[in-house]
């Protein structure tokens, strides 16, 4: 655990400034290598979608080992096995999906943190440095462990006065595809009204004190979700970003398409039209004659003429 990081993480928090993060879902730990020399203040491995597994995940961790770069895993579920295991190996926090009650919330807490305050179990992984550091390491796991629930349902929208009343918990995150998905609108990033639903909710949390996180879709969606309120911006996901700059540059050579989802481009030449006539290039440069099948005369290394010559 980083509590350096951590303690500047909060105090641009405090101080109302944002603080802007990456969210990573490729194996590759030099995403996160990179995310930590530019000097992004936090980044996501997301280990509830897609394929990354624990071994990846380390991985990703270590790469931003003693650096200013808060390191969050987002737990496939509300789960204290998964979130021990997140923290043990040296996660700063943990990102909780599909969080809707206060009573969820409470258990997210409780799973992160050391008794007697929590259910966490001590063990002699990398948090503790081998068992090196136990002492150290839960004397101050507990205040700084940060614990990022997902706002990501109607169910959830409508809680939030109770959510706000859960101690230890500083920071939201919004999911807006998945809250479109419960409101009706499934597949849609924020179906109608869900922009504004959203919104309203960030206010509520900031009112309360709480800061909210939400994942930008473009560089004007960037500077519009600041404007909003929101202070933990994701810039975009690896994938994402790697797929807006292929767009950006296959469209200056007026070669970009979409994606489609079998994995092939969408076809974007004109339809072939047959022409009235062979080009000329094509055309033969001399008249053909045809003769009737079975009436050809024998020609040098004829079959035909071969066996006519044998009887």
């Amino acid at each position: 655990m980083k509590t350096a990081a951590l303690r500047r993480l909060r105090e641009k928090l405090a101080a109302d400034e944002p603080i802007f993060g990456l969210w990573i879902t490729l194996e590759s730990a030099s995403i996160s290598e990179m995310a930590v020399a530019l000097g992004l203040d936090w980044i996501v491995i997301d280990a509830e979608h897609g394929h990354l597994d624990w071994k990846e995940i380390l991985e990703h961790i270590r790469a931003a080992v003693r650096s200013e770069t808060v390191v969050l895993v987002r737990v496939a579920e509300l789960n204290a096995a998964l979130i021990k295991r997140a923290l043990d190996i040296g996660a700063d926090g943990v990102v909780i999906p599909w969080i809707e009650t206060a009573e969820q919330l409470k258990q997210a807490v409780a799973f992160a943190r050391y008794p007697p305050q929590g259910l966490r179990g001590i063990g002699a992984e990398r948090a503790t440095a081998w068992g090196q550091c136990l002492l150290q390491h839960t004397a101050e796991a507990n205040e700084n462990v940060l614990i990022v629930p997902i706002i990501e349902t109607v169910t959830a929208g409508r809680q939030v006065h109770q959510l706000c009343q859960v101690r230890g918990v500083e920071l939201f995150f919004f999911g807006p595809a998945d809250y479109s998905s419960t409101a009706g609108y499934r597949g849609q990033w924020e179906g109608p009204g869900v922009a504004a639903e959203l919104q309203a909710i960030m206010k509520t949390l900031r009112a309360q004190g709480k800061h909210c996180g939400v994942i930008s879709t473009s560089l004007e969606n960037l500077i519009e979700r600041r404007q909003q309120g929101f202070r933990m911006l994701g810039v975009g996901s690896d994938t994402g970003l790697l797929l807006r700059s292929l767009h950006t540059a296959l469209g200056v050579v007026g070669q970009d398409r979409n994606i489609l989802p079998e994995f092939v481009p969408e076809k974007t030449a004109l339809p072939m039209t047959p022409l009235p006539r062979p080009p000329e290039s094509l055309r033969p440069d001399r008249p053909e004659d045809m003769n009737e099948r079975g009436k050809s005369p024998p020609t040098e290394g004829n079959p035909r003429k071969e066996r006519e010559s044998r009887t």
